[in-house]
């Protein structure tokens, strides 16, 4: 029985960093895993911005509540679940993911947790394991599952080779540059196929 693992942000939905860039004006909050792939390093850089410019898990809420979903996204979603369940391996937080899963039809979501104080900075965070991605495919295939996986980032690189069949979705031409040996697709047409095509095999 196959089942499908997918990354959030770049293949469901926009960058919920970059957005709050955009809306927030600080430029310096668009590097993502994409850029950096030391995930601890990063966060740790980000709350450090949002406490130097006073933001909190409001702000970052209110931007959260706007974005929409990347177009086809739930259309490929709903076709994807019907032809093998899916879970999405995200590395992002619950406080932020709540709103984007009801606009997804609250797919099954494994994720971190924020640290926030009782005036909304978000003070740390909290990482429900390390290399969550990598370990779920491995946990997934030690029940039987064969594993497909896909995303963009870096931090996805250990899922998709850990799985069964893997590939990235929408990455960077830097990404693809040192992993060739990665297939890489730009649309969900692409990906429906390959999926189609490995669970006929």
């Amino acid at each position: 029985m196959y089942i499908t693992c997918l990354d959030m942000e770049g293949v469901l939905t926009p960058e919920i960093w970059i957005e709050f860039a955009k809306e927030s004006g600080i430029p310096e909050l668009t590097r993502t895993t994409r850029d950096e792939p030391d995930y601890d390093k990063l966060m740790n850089w980000r709350l450090g911005i949002l406490k130097e410019h006073g933001l909190g898990l409001k702000e970052i809420q209110d931007t959260i509540s706007r974005i929409d979903l990347l177009p086809g996204a739930k259309e490929f979603l709903d076709e994807l679940r019907q032809i093998t369940q899916v879970i999405i391996l995200s590395d992002t937080f619950t406080e932020f993911a709540k709103p984007i899963m009801v606009k997804l039809g609250m797919p099954t979501l494994f994720c971190h947790s924020l640290k926030v104080a009782d005036d909304g900075e978000i003070t740390g965070f909290e990482i429900r394991i390390e290399d969550q991605k990598t370990k779920s495919v491995k946990a997934l295939q030690s029940l039987n599952f064969q594993v497909i996986a896909s995303g963009d980032s870096y931090n996805d690189l250990g899922m998709i080779d850990a799985a069964d069949e893997g590939f990235l979705f929408r990455t960077t031409e830097g990404i693809k540059a040192e992993h060739p040996e990665i297939k890489a697709f730009e649309s969900y047409d692409e990906v429906i196929a390959e999926i189609r095509d490995i669970v006929s095999r």
